[in-house]
Formats: C-alpha cells, sequence, structure tokens
C-alpha cells in the first residue's frame, strides 16, 4: 500500500468519518483540528438517500438513530404567532435527524483509539514535493505525509495554501446564518416553528427531547464585510438586520448574546474546478459546499469520505487515478446537491410579502392535491442522486 501516511485537517463530520474509512483499509491517518477538543452543540444535520447507507456500511447507524430527533412538522406563524402554514418531518428533518455534536461524538469515539488526533493545532504551511508533504504546524513545527485532505469547512484554510483564497472559489447567495442554543420558551414537543418578513426568517425547533431549542435565523444581503473571529460584531450585525423585527425574534436575539455555541456565516457553495491539487485533496465543504440550504451538506461529507477512502484502498494509495476517480464519482452528485440550494433560497427566505402568502398557501395544499407526495419525492430524489460502489476492504 503507497502513501500509507495521511493527515486530515478538520475534526468535524468529513474528517472522522475519512479517518474511520482509511483506517478501516490499512492507512494511517493523523486528524489535527484547531479546537481543543471536539465541538459540542450545533444545528441539527439530517440525513437523507445514500448518507444512510454510508452509515449502515460504518455499522453506526443504529447508534446514530438512538440519538434521533425524531422532529415532527415546522410550522410557519405571522407576527402574532397564528399558524399559517407546515410542512413534513422529511422536507426539513430528512429520513434522519441528529444534532450535530451527537454526530461528531459518535464518529470521534468510534476513530480515537486507533486515530491520531491533534487538537489545539492547525496547518500553517504546505509544501509539496515528489515523495511527499511537509506540512508546518502552528504548534507543531513541520511533520512528513503523504497526503493532505482538507476537511476543514467552507473556510478552509488547506485549500487557502494549495489552491489559492478563496475569494476564487466561494460564490454568496445573498444570505448570512446565525444558529445557537436557546431555553425552549415556547415549550416545544419535537417541533420547530418560524416567522417570515421579506428576505427574513426566525425560528426555533426543540431539541434534546425538549429540553432546550436551537434558535435559526436567516436574512438576505449584500456582502458584509466582518471578522469571523468576532462574534459580538456578528451579533451587531444579527440586531441590526432584525431591528424592529415582531413575533418572539426580540428574545431570540437576546439570546444569542449568552450563546455558547454562537454560529455566524455567510449562505455560500463552493466550486472549484477539481478536488485535488496534486499531493492535496478537499472533501466536504472544503471541496464542494452546497450550503445550509441544499440539506445535503452532511451527505457530501459523509459520502465524500466513503468514495474519498475508498478509490485510494481501491488505488493501493496511488493517489493520482484515485483522486481523479473520486472526482468523476462525486462530481455529479456535488451538482445536484448546490441545484437543489439554489432552487429553495427564495422558498425558504422569500423576498417579498406577496411570495411569502404563495409560498404559505402551497403548504396549506399539500394534503388536498393528488401530488402531495411531491414534497418527499424531491427532498429524496437528489440524497440518491449517487449509487455508491461496494469497496473492499
Amino acid at each position: 500500500m503507497k502513501n500509507q501516511n495521511i493527515l486530515i485537517s478538520g475534526a468535524g463530520v468529513a474528517g472522522p468519518a475519512l479517518a474511520y474509512w482509511l483506517r478501516r483499509y490499512g492507512f494511517k491517518p493523523t486528524v489535527v483540528e484547531r479546537a481543543p477538543a471536539p465541538r459540542e452543540g450545533g444545528y441539527a444535520v439530517d440525513f437523507r438517500g445514500a448518507s444512510l447507507e454510508v452509515l449502515k456500511r460504518m455499522g453506526i447507524l443504529d447508534e446514530v438513530r438512538a440519538v434521533g430527533t425524531d422532529m415532527g412538522d415546522m410550522t410557519y406563524v405571522d407576527s402574532a404567532g397564528r399558524k399559517k402554514a407546515s410542512t413534513p418531518p422529511v422536507v426539513f428533518s430528512g429520513e434522519l435527524e441528529v444534532l450535530r455534536g451527537d454526530l461528531v461524538s459518535i464518529l470521534y469515539e468510534r476513530t480515537r483509539h486507533d486515530v491520531e488526533y491533534v487538537f489545539g493545532d492547525y496547518v500553517t504551511e504546505i509544501s509539496q514535493h515528489d515523495n511527499g508533504v511537509t506540512v508546518g504546524f502552528e504548534r507543531a513545527g513541520r511533520r512528513e505525509f503523504d497526503l493532505v485532505v482538507g476537511a476543514d469547512g467552507l473556510h478552509s484554510a488547506t485549500r487557502a495554501l494549495a489552491f489559492g483564497a478563496e475569494e476564487r472559489c466561494i460564490r454568496d447567495l445573498g444570505l448570512y446564518v446565525s444558529v445557537f442554543t436557546t431555553a425552549n420558551h415556547l415549550g416545544l414537543d419535537h417541533a420547530g416553528r418560524f416567522h417570515n418578513s421579506p428576505g427574513k426568517i426566525a425560528g426555533l425547533y426543540s431539541a434534546r427531547e425538549n429540553t432546550e431549542a436551537k434558535a435559526m435565523v436567516y436574512f438576505a444581503s449584500e456582502p458584509l464585510s466582518y471578522d469571523r473571529h468576532d462574534a459580538e460584531q456578528q451579533r451587531k450585525l444579527l440586531n441590526d438586520a432584525f431591528a424592529g423585527a415582531g413575533w418572539e425574534v426580540p428574545r431570540l436575539l437576546a439570546a444569542a448574546a449568552d450563546a455558547p455555541d454562537f454560529y455566524f456565516d455567510s449562505i455560500s457553495q463552493v466550486h472549484l474546478d477539481h478536488y485535488s491539487s496534486g499531493r492535496v485533496a478537499l472533501v466536504g465543504d472544503a471541496g464542494y459546499c452546497a450550503s445550509p440550504l441544499s440539506g445535503m451538506g452532511t451527505s457530501l461529507a459523509l459520502v465524500g469520505a466513503y468514495v474519498l477512502a475508498g478509490e485510494l484502498a481501491a488505488a493501493g494509495g496511488e493517489y493520482r487515478g484515485a483522486f481523479a476517480r473520486y472526482e468523476a464519482e462525486m462530481r455529479s452528485f456535488v451538482r445536484a446537491c448546490q441545484k437543489q440550494a439554489l432552487d429553495s433560497d427564495k422558498w425558504f427566505v422569500p423576498r417579498t410579502n406577496l411570495m411569502i402568502r404563495a409560498r404559505n398557501l402551497s403548504y396549506r395544499l399539500i394534503p388536498y392535491l393528488p401530488w402531495k407526495g411531491i414534497f418527499e419525492k424531491v427532498a429524496l430524489k437528489v440524497a440518491n442522486a449517487i449509487t455508491l460502489k461496494d469497496y473492499q476492504g
């Protein structure tokens, strides 16, 4: 087996999933993560189609199901809290939904005993040569690896070092999102409630058996200039965007001030001509982020990790052919997921009151229409837009 010593940058979902498969096939993965420990908290993530099969092949499907959110309908309300429409669970929650932190914990526990994890450090330098890659770390100095894989998200430092500045590949969709944990002050029972105004949506859904809730806030905007590491500045942008908003929005914004897991970012996609450059490859959001609007981010991470590791194993570690086949297997699936995000943009965050009313009316009519199953079919069609090979390891 060639090129066994592989560095993975990022210990979110894609990184540990890739480490699992690589170790199973006989490689020696090392995972480096900037955070001091596996990240807890986070929003709900869901699985559809092919990603469920990956969980099954990993042997963790039952374990993941055990921490499922069992989410029910999502309800849209007006400024007075009156119900205007609702959507079936599969639209928001897929076929199985869990909190991101719970999934990260499961993946970490499955890999930590036979995979080297380095927390509290990150890659600062990548220098490729004929026999491998010299990697510089902020704290650990330099180390030699055969291959490097960036699994470090939308703003991947690995991608920037090997592919160039992110401005060349990130496409903003004109929206910003904030997610954070708060109290379940509406007493939601495995359900969510959201309020739209033109170009904005705010709401929350229950979590951890209704003992808490996750707030989720989106707003449309021209590109904003801000420090990605300055949470206070981000909270101000959020408050400015929703100034004067009704319903429960002021209470949600107040809760953001004390949220331990406050998250804020643009809704963006990553478009690259290739998912590898020499001995460096990308997986998950780092290589082909479809944005949360696609509902397919976790699926892309899990499927991408499975395919990348499988192709490396099938090629006996010969990375050139493996990286090319990995890209060929993933490309159409990535395109479908990214298109789904574009299609759902105006539907999820309508820009006018007329569009909000039309969307709500459509949802109300679903139970009475002969094609009422169309939402389930649409939601699952993209999720099954790839046929998984049976890699042997």
